[in-house]
């Protein structure tokens, strides 16, 4: 029951979201889907990704939903001009995981393949990705953690090549290159903060860590606000460096 001397709280402003897809059955589709939602609601349509750019820039919506491969000015093309603006959703039927760590590089918030996901999953995907919480369908997840394996791996392989003869020195005049396990110990680091230190290093932002290891981006902000203060660091390059052993 209301009191008389306050008025109701104002409802909650429903969720704007742009629609980029080049198939006009997609869009329709997908428009009435969202638009069914009562907390939802679809501001503007676009068939290529100027046009996603324009609506965007014209409403400032709270989501775009975007299409890899479009004629004219296509989603990847566009992704980094879009995420100025608006958290970007990418929604296609592109699979290829070259195409998943581009979009993810250039910023998209999460990556929904066609066919994996049902309708309620991608309304939860939409309202979640305004709070940061970014979604994957497996193919996508898929991607991102061979793309995470590939540069383990090339960073093993790395460390394992020895050193030329002329740079060779005595072991005890050699500082030992900090790894996982002697740069927990030494900087007393959890095994998920020692996760999250390494990925860091790899050079991953924030949106994608928190992707890869499936926590909020306020998560990760939290984690790495307690690594820094046990490397005593205040940067990324700075603790990067000391966990690499380089600093």
């Amino acid at each position: 029951m209301t009191h008389p001397h306050f008025p109701a709280p104002a409802p909650a402003r429903p969720l704007r979201v742009v629609v980029a897809d080049d198939n006009p059955v997609v869009r329709a589709g997908l428009t009435a889907l969202l638009t069914g939602r009562s907390d939802i609601t679809v501001v503007a349509e676009a068939a290529d990704g100027q046009e996603a750019y324009e609506a965007a820039l014209r409403h400032r919506p709270d989501v775009v939903l975007l299409d890899v491969q479009m004629p004219g000015v296509d989603g990847l093309t566009a992704l980094p001009y879009l995420v100025d603006l608006a958290p970007v959703m990418m929604l296609t039927y592109s699979r290829e995981s070259a195409t998943v760590e581009e979009a993810l590089r250039k910023g998209a918030n999460g990556y929904l393949v066609h066919g994996e996901f049902t309708a309620a999953q991608l309304v939860d995907a939409v309202r979640d990705i305004r709070q940061g919480k970014p979604h994957f369908t497996p193919t996508a997840a898929d991607a991102l953690l061979s793309q995470l394996r590939r540069g383990a791996d090339s960073q093993q392989h790395t460390e394992s090549v020895p050193p030329p003869k002329e740079l060779s020195e005595p072991l005890s005049q050699v500082q030992p290159n900090v790894g996982e396990s002697s740069g927990r110990a030494r900087y007393q680091l959890s095994a998920r903060e020692a996760e999250i230190m390494n990925l860091i290093a790899s050079g991953m932002t924030n949106q994608q860590i928190a992707a890869a290891c499936f926590i909020s981006e306020k998560t990760v902000k939290n984690h790495i606000n307690r690594i820094f203060a046990k490397l005593h660091s205040t940067t990324r390059a700075q603790a990067a460096a000391k966990w690499l052993g380089v600093n």
